[in-house]
């Protein structure tokens, strides 16, 4: 059992964690979640000794082995095969003992110990892990200073993985890998033997690996039994509690409140008075449920172009001249079209992103274009290189030349940055935020193509839901590349494979993509494809995104009716409440209420409770049919 005995660390004079405690049980699979900048990654630092808490601690068992990725990726001339033999660190000793011990019995103890540790099955067990988060046999024999700094993390994770800790900790596992080597992830993750503690904001990770959820807000952690969906369904009735708690103590607040100013100068009552006094201030408020303005995502919808927007016909594409990376390129993006695009890291996803952006030109084949089409091209570069000394405002007044000031403050209040949000530097910003401003910046002119290169890496699950809200009401069309399942899924009604040199529709659903990536499918590459078209056996992709457009509209207008009847709703509640006003306090109550008799408020109160009843009802079948709907 891991267990967190109130702890309390404070970093730059801020309190990051208060007093936080939680027992986390022996084995389990927990998801250490919340907002960014909430402290997750600070209490994993705290478990691992990189930081020393100001109070409290984490209790473990005795000579637990914890394993955790080291800040600096690995580099110099060994390959990534070598690097993860070497991290079981014992079979290492073991091995290089042998070679030198003279005692047979020793020797025999060495050899003894190495078959109980499974060292003989360690090489291709170190190939299995690699293979899995995308190294093939010819990448697993290269220097490590020949990959990137994204490979580089892989292999850390690959040797984390063969290292096979005690307690295994991971924070944001998935963000270095494709939508591939992440579906390998999970399903080792799920067979892990040890306990595990991981840092996501990948939903189908957090719900198909983990059976616990510990949940980090306000300096405190509360642990959840379940995968997510089990921790959002309880969060939100601990949400409902927390808020008729709450209202049912502003509503003593106020009955106390009024009875002090009432009798605190009557000399009959001055002593209950008096004590109904001391009672306020004994009383713990309870914190209202915030609004979050990092979860701001609204796509300004373009005007309507003719299909189709691009076609693409037998094109080739690449950055060396003779070299194409992708050839016999077939495609056409219509305007109500949501493209997911599938395949490894590395087999051209972004070149095919690129190629439709016009950052690049077909090297053979043919390129048609809408003329009037807008892009809005998005990657993590331009998160990367916006100015930290600049502001959102200063930002977007750039791009946005011979637009009034009220045009650039909307476009950013679209995107949660709005008031002092829109002058606070950049680089005090969150990750999560830096990536909001990016999609402010490329979306300004209302583009008729969004084209997002892995738009999540920086979100935490909220925000990854109200962007899939935010896409799904967008009235362009919508490419995207992202190793986040959930998004996909509720977002894309076309799959395109890239893989082998080409780029292909994959006629099947993302379950058939899943169980051919785990190896559950008949066949490798391009083949796999074949057979999902065979297994589904879906319907033209023409009536598919007919049908597609179709139901994004239904959402649409399920969403607005719902949007009224909570408005109708919360406007029948205000005149209540100003009606229970006048009945109780017609002193500060509205004039015109206060004149009528107490029957005649008794009667209007009666009629409007009727009418919230029956608003309330309506909004609940929107709210539920947009569920179905979403389903």
């Amino acid at each position: 059992m891991l267990t967190i005995n109130g702890l309390t660390v404070r970093l730059g004079g801020r309190t990051i964690l208060d007093r936080a405690a939680a027992s986390l049980p022996g084995k389990s699979r927990t998801g250490l979640i919340g907002r960014n900048g909430a402290g997750k990654s600070t209490l994993m630092k705290v478990m691992i000794g990189q930081l020393e808490a100001d109070e409290g601690g984490i209790e473990m068992p005795r000579k637990t082995r914890v394993g955790y990725i080291a800040q600096e990726a690995p580099s110099g001339s060994a390959t990534p095969f070598e690097t993860v033999l070497a991290a079981d660190t014992e079979r290492a000793e073991l091995l290089a003992a042998s070679e030198v011990e003279q005692d047979p019995h020793k020797l025999g103890d060495i050899h003894e110990r190495l078959i109980a540790i499974d060292a003989y099955a360690a090489p291709a067990r170190a190939a299995r892990i690699l293979i899995g988060l995308g190294f093939d046999e010819e990448m697993q024999g290269r220097p490590l200073d020949s990959f990137s700094g994204g490979w580089k993390m892989r292999v850390a994770l690959a040797a984390l993985l063969f290292s096979n800790p005690d307690l295994l900790l991971l924070d944001e596992p998935s963000n270095h890998l494709d939508l591939e080597a992440t579906m390998w992830l999970e399903s080792f993750l799920r067979a892990y033997p040890g306990q595990l503690v991981v840092i996501s904001h990948e939903r189908d990770l957090l719900n198909n690996v983990v059976d616990h959820i510990l949940h980090l807000e306000g300096g405190k952690v509360t642990l959840y039994p379940g995968g997510y969906n089990d921790f959002e369904r309880q969060r939100a009735e601990r949400i409902a509690q927390l808020a008729a708690a709450k209202a049912a103590q502003d509503a003593q607040r106020a009955k106390l409140q009024d009875y002090v100013a009432r009798n605190s100068a009557r000399a009959s009552t001055a002593k209950q008075a008096q004590s109904r006094a001391k009672q306020l201030a004994k009383m713990q408020p309870i914190a209202a449920v915030a609004e979050d303005p990092s979860l701001v995502f609204d796509f300004p919808s373009p005007d309507e172009l003719k299909p189709p927007l691009i076609t693409l016909d037998l094109a080739s594409v690449g950055y060396t001249p003779g070299e194409p990376i992708l050839t016999r390129l077939n495609l056409r993006i219509d305007p109500d079209d949501r493209i997911a695009l599938l395949g490894r890291n590395g087999n051209g996803k972004t070149t095919l992103a690129r190629l439709l952006a016009a950052q690049l030109t077909p090297m053979d084949g043919a390129m048609a274009a809408s003329g009037k089409m807008r892009v809005g091209y998005f990657t993590q570069y331009q998160v990367e290189e916006l100015d930290g000394s600049d502001t959102p405002l200063g930002h977007m007044t750039r791009v946005m030349t011979g637009k009034t000031p009220g045009a650039v403050r909307a476009q950013l209040g679209r995107f949660g940055f709005a008031g002092n949000k829109a002058t606070t530097e950049v680089g005090k910003l969150s990750g999560g935020e830096r990536a909001r401003l990016a999609l402010a910046l490329i979306t300004r002119d209302a583009p008729h193509l969004l084209i997002l290169d892995e738009p999540t890496n920086h979100l935490d699950v909220d925000a990854r839901e109200a962007l899939v809200q935010a896409l799904n009401g967008f009235d362009g069309a919508v490419l995207i590349v992202s190793h986040d399942r959930h998004m996909l899924e509720l977002t894309a009604d076309r799959l395109v494979l890239v893989d082998g040199g080409t780029a292909r529709e994959f006629d099947g659903s993302m379950d058939d993509y899943v169980a051919f990536i785990l190896g559950q499918g008949t066949g490798k590459g391009s083949a796999a494809n074949d057979d999902a078209k065979g297994a589904a056996k879906p319907k033209d992709a023409k009536t598919a995104r007919q049908e597609a457009a179709r139901a994004r509209e239904a959402q649409a207008a399920l969403r607005k009716s719902a949007k009224e009847l909570e408005a109708k709703a919360g406007k029948l509640a205000q005149q209540i409440s100003a009606i229970d006003r006048a009945m109780f306090d017609p002193a500060s109550a509205d004039p015109a209420l206060a004149k009528l008799t107490m029957g005649a408020l008794s009667q209007r109160r009666g009629k409007l409770a009727a009418e919230l009843e029956v608003a309330e009802a309506e909004w609940m079948e929107a709210l539920e049919a947009i569920e179905e709907a979403a389903a």
